[in-house]
């Protein structure tokens, strides 16, 4: 009798559950379900599920787990309700207009998602585990029983069909995405944005990682920051990065204004752009589970960037040929590497910046190379240039200006302390002592090969006043030009007095060899025809005459093409030539000539060409620097510190050319 009585409860249960059905599947209809299909199994599954765990609580059938499950297959259907209007919301709403309002919304929408799942599987685990008579079991319960499993294994895959393209959470996370990249976007590249900015886009790498779409989320926020910090960088026209090659370039003169560039752009780069976008991504990732992730956004950002481009620009200037000008250009960009090293170590210290640490640290082994190479090279290049021949018309050669100029600003504290810096490091790499001496002895070595390529010289020249010139020009340029300057300091004072001595050794003998003959010509000896008498030769005046005219013209002649490039130095000599010349010129005319004076040659005597005035006139002018010859300017010393001049930079290459 109580089997029958089961029975009869069953059924009751049944007609009560497929009654209720009916009346929630009209609530559910009205709450955005898209199926009515599905609206209807829903309905009836809460009218059954809750009549069929009465009955079973009435007839004491299972009744632990039916207390168990009452809960859970009562709120399918209000969850379910509110996963409709969750979808609404993400379907209508713009997330740009709030952010933060729509990530909430998404969040709870997965919550919902998972509480439905897990609900939906502990009913059915209930009702595939519930046992009952099967005297009692008759088939119409079996078939709804077996409705209710149906219509909540469908509840059970909603996540799965929200997850899927074009499903309701794929496009809102599509929609966050896209929102993301706006946002990056618009954080300037220089500064850090707003907090709530950043929490913003916190909050959606959150949801995006929590969706397993973190390998997306990262490659967007390369994308777009790579971008910002490309475009800041294109508006310093940075062609020249990726346009000079090893073989595009002669001398690192043709590219000196882009190493300019590049030192400045490359702090620009390492020390604003590049370091905001460190913090930002600090700032973005900071949750432990990132930071890895973090310093890979952060070195793709970088690589992506162009910070490659400027490492490959060094290396290119670092293969370029020796030559003194590119010491200073390497010493420049050690400087540049040198001052953003902090920044360096900061900035690519990570397992994820292996590759910029690996070519950075190459790149200062190239300059440093580089500069040593060079530098301990300096004086056998200046020896190198021995072979060449002197200047014609005994003036400095380019080369004694070039060096003592470059040496001085070689030993400018900028290039000095840089240049000590780098000679230690190389020696400790070589685990060789250092001491500051080795750069000086190197210095003076250097000024030293240029004294003797000055002695070598001057034994090339055929005219012995020629050589006593040029060597007069040169000693008081070396004394001059390193006097009271860095140089002349290392050089020291006997150094530099020593050499005003020998130009006025030399300044004498050129006086003697060449304008000192002039005075014996106007000798007064056998010009008395009578001792004690008047009367004078006056042929023989004459003769004498001619004879310093025509060895004045001679000596003009050949001198007027000779260069003193220093103004003091050319009045100097100029005085000293006037005070041989003149006045025993004078002293002729006015004691032999006197009808004559200091006028002109008449048409009744031919033999006096100048007056004295004429002469002081033409020697006064004599060893004017000739325009071209250092320049544009008339002025060697004006010329003395420029460095750019072609020819010059070329003396200490290694090809020997013309002094």
């Amino acid at each position: 009798m109580e089997g029958i009585e089961n029975i009869k409860a069953a059924r009751e249960i049944l007609k009560c559950s497929i009654e209720k059905s009916r009346e929630l599947g009209v609530e559910i209809s009205n709450r955005c379900w898209r199926l009515e299909s599905c609206e209807q199994r829903l309905d009836f599954l809460a009218g059954a599920l809750r009549n069929l765990a009465c009955k079973c609580t009435l007839y004491k059938m299972s009744g632990h787990d039916v207390d168990r499950v009452i809960g859970p297959a009562a709120s399918v259907v209000k969850i379910f309700d509110v996963i409709c209007g969750l979808e609404n919301s993400l379907s209508t709403d713009d997330p740009s207009d709030d952010i933060s309002a729509y990530v909430t919304t998404l969040k709870w929408m997965e919550e919902a998602l998972s509480l439905l799942n897990d609900n939906c599987k502990l009913v059915v685990s209930w009702l595939e585990t519930s046992s009952f008579n099967s005297s009692v079991a008759e088939s119409w319960y079996v078939v709804n029983v077996n409705k209710c499993l149906s219509i909540l294994r469908e509840l059970q895959a909603t996540e799965e069909h929200f997850r899927a393209k074009g499903g309701p959470l794929t496009v809102a996370l599509d929609k966050v995405e896209v929102e993301l990249a706006s946002l990056l976007k618009g954080i300037a590249p220089l500064s850090l944005p707003l907090p709530d900015v950043i929490q913003n886009v916190q909050a959606i790498i959150d949801r995006l990682a929590a969706n397993h779409r973190l390998d997306r989320c990262m490659s967007i926020y390369v994308e777009v920051r790579r971008s910002n910090v490309r475009k800041a960088l294109e508006e310093l026209d940075l062609d020249y990065l990726e346009e000079i090659s090893f073989t595009e370039f002669d001398s690192v003169l043709s590219v000196e204004p882009h190493i300019d560039l590049w030192a400045k752009h490359l702090e620009f780069a390492v020390k604003y752009l590049l370091d905001t976008e460190h913090r930002l991504c600090i700032e973005v990732f900071r949750k432990a589970a990132f930071k890895e992730r973090c310093m890979d956004c952060f070195a793709k950002i970088a690589v992506q960037s162009g910070i490659h481009s400027f490492i490959k620009f060094g290396n290119t200037i670092t293969k370029g040929k020796k030559e003194a000008i590119k010491l200073l250009k390497l010493l420049e960009m050690f400087a540049a590497l040198n001052k953003l090293r902090s920044n360096f170590n900061r900035l690519f210290s990570g397992r994820a910046c292996g590759e910029i640490q690996t070519q950075t640290r190459d790149l200062v082994k190239r300059v440093v190379n580089g500069t040593c190479e060079i530098f301990w090279e300096l004086s056998l290049q200046v020896e190198l240039q021995r072979p060449t021949s002197p200047p014609v018309d005994g003036s400095v050669p380019r080369l004694v200006n070039f060096v003592t100029e470059y040496c001085n600003q070689l030993l400018e504290d900028e290039y000095w302390s840089t240049l000590v810096q780098v000679v230690e490091i190389h020696q400790g790499w070589n685990n060789e002592n250092f001491g500051k001496e080795l750069l000086v002895n190197e210095m003076q070595n250097i000024v030293t090969v240029i004294g003797l390529n000055l002695e070598t010289w001057t034994k090339r020249y055929e005219d012995v006043p020629l050589s006593y010139f040029f060597l007069m020009n040169n000693h008081w340029y070396l004394f001059k030009y390193t006097r009271g300057t860095k140089l002349g300091e290392i050089m020291g004072h006997e150094w530099i007095t020593g050499h005003e001595e020998y130009m006025e050794y030399y300044e004498t003998h050129f006086l003697k060899e060449s304008w000192g003959k002039l005075p014996s010509l106007l000798s007064e000896e056998g010009l008395v025809l009578f001792p004690g008498g008047r009367a004078i030769d006056r042929q023989l005046v004459k003769k004498r005459l001619k004879e310093f005219t025509e060895s004045f013209d001679e000596i003009y002649k050949k001198q007027s093409s000779w260069e003193l490039c220093d103004k003091g130095l050319r009045w100097r000599v100029c005085q000293n030539v006037l005070h041989v010349v003149v006045p025993s010129y004078i002293n002729y005319l006015e004691k032999y000539m006197p009808s004559i004076e200091f006028e002109v040659a008449s048409t009744t005597d031919q033999h006096i060409k100048y007056t004295a005035k004429t002469l002081v006139n033409m020697i006064t002018c004599l060893f004017e620097p000739k325009v071209g010859n250092y320049g544009s300017s008339t002025k060697c010393t004006e010329l003395s510190g420029k460095l750019n001049n072609s020819f010059v930079t070329n003396q200490l290459s290694s090809t020997p050319a013309a002094a």
